[in-house]
């Protein structure tokens, strides 16, 4: 394999090839980011600084995720392996404590001479050890440094610049010390009494994490011209995920009533309960139960009209705000003279449900959540977009191959730079997400099931997303059985773009449905065969 032959290499051998040849990577990622911007036809959203990337890159139209939540993508895509080989399916699993020796882009092109840093979300913590896996990194991860932040806010607490929610956010921490908690267990007791979804607030760009964040990495970004090494410096940015807070020029950018509703809010005819979610996860923010209703016992979170408004209000105020951080760093690079020598990726880990389907968050396989916006600039390769399938496992062979490196064996991506440079051609038929589903013993029982585990394989085409739900806990790498089978979904995006029928079984599209399963059947299968000599961890 390429990666046993890199390892037999000289250290000075490559750190030489490294020095002579080979361009900086800035690698940015932002979270929960989903493909509306100015350079994916969004006449609304203001995201200058990103459409500058566009404007001298390659815009991935029909990019995936491989899961859409934030943990098992990210360790997908800084390894270029889908989650059935990494194991990370969740927010609690460490990616080496089941993948020991698994092999990362920073990692790797640090075998090459490259210095690799780091800051702000890049992984997701909760899935890496406590150093951000400190092998990724060949200077220590950077963290929150307090002398980025203006004087007259200081630090958020938590997220949160309002004075009432700080003052109640303090108390309710001596509140919680005075029962004796401590660490993690203190902080969801504070988060559980005091975490709005949004915030307002006149304040500096910097007195929140992520703009603080911005002014030290273009700081680092100064120290890492001086290296003779070339670098992969990836820069994580934590909104527009919730809390949807920005500084108020942001949200003045703005006006409420222009803000566009869900044009469809209902569970697709036909579809299984199994594809959906209660949005759990901001049904946590306090501000939200109080609102919320369930018109539907599996399906959806209905919110206030005027609710919804205002997330989505200022879900576009932090993807602004996202973006102006954003321009620090572009900045800073064309000040340095490093922009013609630095390839430039933005990649928003997955997508975000704003409404439709009567959904919000992330965590299915619908098109709002798995598609998800990717943008790579080689500044000599010409700009261009494709609306070929590209997922972000291609992200690792892709850089390899723009740097010049031996692309690893094994990896289960496919190198995009065919596509950069001849944008009508194809590296793939479909990509492929997934997304696991545990259901209680009661529920299953009431569905007629013996088991609870889940794992809903969805392809996408150029044209359909079909989607295959499996039970007793199926995984790629095992032999595959009709047996298995629970429900498939099967949307045709000429037709219903909205994902408003299921057709799986539709006499109609009976011949497309046909071949797609025998595409998903045919995918485990290479899959099995790919990696049946590795060791998988389950």
């Amino acid at each position: 394999m390429a990666l046993l032959a890199l390892a037999a290499l000289p250290v000075s051998c490559q750190t030489n090839q490294a020095q002579e040849s080979m361009p900086n990577i800035l690698f940015i990622a932002v979270d929960d980011l989903k493909p509306i911007l100015g350079c994916y036809g969004n006449t609304l959203i203001r995201t200058p600084n990103i459409d500058r990337i566009a404007a001298r890159g390659t815009v991935f139209m029909s990019n995936y995720c491989q899961q859409a939540v934030s943990g098992p993508t990210r360790a997908s895509l800084m390894t270029g392996m889908r989650p059935d080989y990494t194991g990370v399916w969740d927010l609690k699993t460490r990616m080496r404590d089941v993948n020991p020796d698994i092999l990362t882009l920073p990692q790797y092109l640090s075998r090459y001479g490259y210095t690799t840093q780091g800051i702000g979300k890049v992984y997701d913590s909760r899935c890496v050890d406590e150093n951000i896996d400190g092998v990724s990194w060949t200077v220590p991860y950077y963290r929150n440094s307090d002398e980025y932040y203006p004087p007259e806010t200081g630090k958020p607490q938590g997220q949160y610049q309002n004075p009432q929610t700080k003052t109640n956010a303090l108390k309710f921490r001596a509140e919680g010390q005075s029962k004796g908690l401590r660490g993690s267990e203190l902080n969801d007791y504070v988060t559980a009494n005091v975490r709005p979804t949004v915030e307002c607030e006149e304040v500096p760009d910097n007195a929140y994490n992520d703009g603080a964040n911005a002014r030290h990495a273009r700081d680092i970004l100064i120290s890492l011209a001086q290296d003779e090494n070339p670098f992969f410096f990836a820069v994580g940015f934590a909104k527009p995920h919730l809390p949807f807070v920005a500084p108020k020029k942001y949200w003045d950018m703005y006006s409420r009533e222009e803000m566009p509703l869900a044009q469809f809010t209902d569970q697709a005819k036909n579809s299984p309960e199994i594809a959906y979610h209660h949005a759990g996860e901001i049904y946590n923010y306090t501000d939200i139960p109080s609102i919320a209703s369930f018109s539907n016992s599996m399906v959806g979170l209905d919110l206030p009209e005027e609710k919804q408004r205002e997330l989505i209000h200022g879900y576009h105020a932090a993807v602004s705000y996202t973006d102006a951080n954003i321009g620090i760093l572009l900045n800073t690079l064309d000040s340095l003279g490093l922009t013609d020598n630095t390839i430039i990726v933005l990649w928003g880990d997955h997508g975000w449900h704003l409404g439709d389907h009567n959904l919000w968050c992330k965590h299915t396989n619908f098109e709002q959540a798995a598609r998800a916006p990717l943008l790579i600039s080689a500044p000599w390769i010409k700009p261009s977009v494709t609306s070929s399938p590209t997922e972000f496992v291609d992200i690792f062979p892709t850089l390899c191959d723009l740097a010049g490196l031996d692309i690893p064996e094994h990896l289960d991506g496919e190198s995009l730079v065919r596509l950069m440079k001849k944008p009508g051609s194809s590296v793939k038929e479909f990509a492929v997400s997934q997304y696991p589903r545990t259901r209680s013993k009661a529920e299953s029982e009431r569905l007629g099931y013996s088991g609870g585990e889940f794992m809903g394989y969805s392809i996408r085409t150029a044209r359909y997303r079909y989607t295959l739900w499996l039970k007793d806990n199926f995984r790629s790498s095992m032999p595959f059985s009709e047996d298995l089978f629970f429900a498939s979904e099967l949307y045709d995006y000429v037709t219903d773009p909205l994902e408003t029928v299921n057709v799986a079984d539709e006499q109609e599209y009976e011949k497309v449905a046909g071949e797609l399963h025998e595409e998903i059947v045919q995918f485990f299968a290479r899959q099995a065969i790919k990696h049946k000599n590795q060791k998988l961890p389950y």
